[in-house]
């Protein structure tokens, strides 16, 4: 291997399931994160791992965490307020980055802002490695494969079967959310990057028997899915957690819209997303997420609108998936299998042959 993996933020919801899945992968990662004690129980049962304590509020111990070549996985969020630490260490080092954010605007950043900080250093950076965008980069680069040239544009939708939220959303998935929906968010539309408020627009895919509808979204593949296919002219991603309210949202989002421009609004509407989040960590038991799971569903279109090609991805719950993807990127760029420099896609990164392998080991198959 070419370094050590960190894994920063072992010891909540999600870092215990990436730690989890890890070690039934053989990996023997660091376990980094605030609490000495919790670190230690995990490691014990893990089988004696190597711990380290950091605290994004101290950076320079989140620095300490790596070295050039080693790999630093975080699942420390909300990332737009508690992910520039973890971010900007790997930069630093020369580690390669992978984290399991959602938030739009930490999205952006990592592509537009530090991505080009990483690559004259020679590492990469891999943003959203959970279903968080994962999937939908996945079902859309097959559908381009499939499509060919002629794709003009690619549409993607997120659904979540046996329930009706993702196994009930973990304290880290309900902070970012709540964060997100306070933030502009954006598309890929006329080839470029544009500014919009999410739940903007609302798409509907067929998934099963019936039509499912889904909510607007900023994600990954925005960034992504264009270089596959320099031709792409338009990326929309669709969140479909919330069945019927799709449309509902929608009309809040455009009536919130101007008063989210308002600072004092904004702060107080943050304040609540604070108090709503605030002392929740943990997130659905095992027997929860074993009743729940993903179909992902992607479509390239032609320049006049028409459908020419479809991929569909299904399998496991969220959250199991997010565990074992980013356990298995990390073994995958510690063997030193990334393609290229700075902020990366999943396909591009990793090729696509190879993230279709990767994501059927997490329990997420092409249908």
């Amino acid at each position: 291997m070419a370094g050590r993996i960190v894994l920063f933020g072992a010891t909540g919801y999600t870092g215990r399931l990436v730690a989890e899945a890890m070690s039934g992968r053989g990996m023997s990662p660091v376990l980094a994160g605030r609490d000495r004690d919790s670190l230690a129980l995990l490691a014990d049962r893990l089988g004696g791992l190597e711990t380290a304590v950091a605290d994004v509020e101290r950076p320079a111990t989140v620095r300490a965490l790596v070295e050039e070549g080693d790999v630093l996985v975080t699942t420390v969020g909300p990332f737009q307020r508690w992910g520039g630490p973890a971010l900007e260490a790997a930069i630093d080092a020369g580690a390669i980055y992978i984290d399991s954010t959602g938030e739009p605007s930490f999205i952006r950043r990592v592509f537009e802002q530090e991505g080009p900080k990483a690559e004259p250093a020679g590492t990469a950076l891999f943003t959203a490695f959970g279903y968080d965008w994962v999937p939908g980069n996945l079902a859309g680069a097959l559908a381009l494969r499939a499509a060919g040239p002629t794709a003009a544009s690619v549409r993607v939708g997120y659904f979540v079967t046996g329930g009706a939220n993702p196994g009930g959303m973990s304290g880290g998935t309900r902070a970012s959310l709540a964060g997100a929906l306070l933030e502009p968010q954006f598309a890929y539309r006329g080839g470029q990057i544009v500014t919009e408020r999410g739940g903007m627009r609302v798409g509907a895919f067929r998934v099963g028997e019936r039509e499912w509808e889904g909510i607007s979204v900023g994600t990954s593949e925005a960034f992504a899915l264009p270089r596959l296919q320099p031709g792409l002219r338009a990326v929309e991603v669709y969140l479909g957690w919330f069945g019927r309210m799709s449309r509902a949202i929608q009309v809040a989002s455009a009536l919130g819209a101007p008063l989210l421009a308002v600072s004092p609004v904004k702060r107080a509407l943050g304040s609540a997303a604070d108090r709503f989040t605030q002392g929740s960590t943990g997130g659905p038991d095992a027997e929860v997420r074993a009743r729940t799971g993903s179909e992902i569903v992607a479509q390239a279109l032609d320049v006049a609108g028409e459908v020419i090609a479809e991929a569909r991805v299904r399998g496991v719950n969220v959250y199991d998936f997010t565990a074992r993807i980013m356990a298995w990127a990390a073994e995958t760029a510690a063997d030193g299998d990334v393609r290229g420099e700075g902020a990366l896609g999943p396909a591009d990164g990793f090729g696509l042959d190879e993230l279709e392998a990767g994501a059927a080991q997490s329990g997420l198959e092409k249908v």
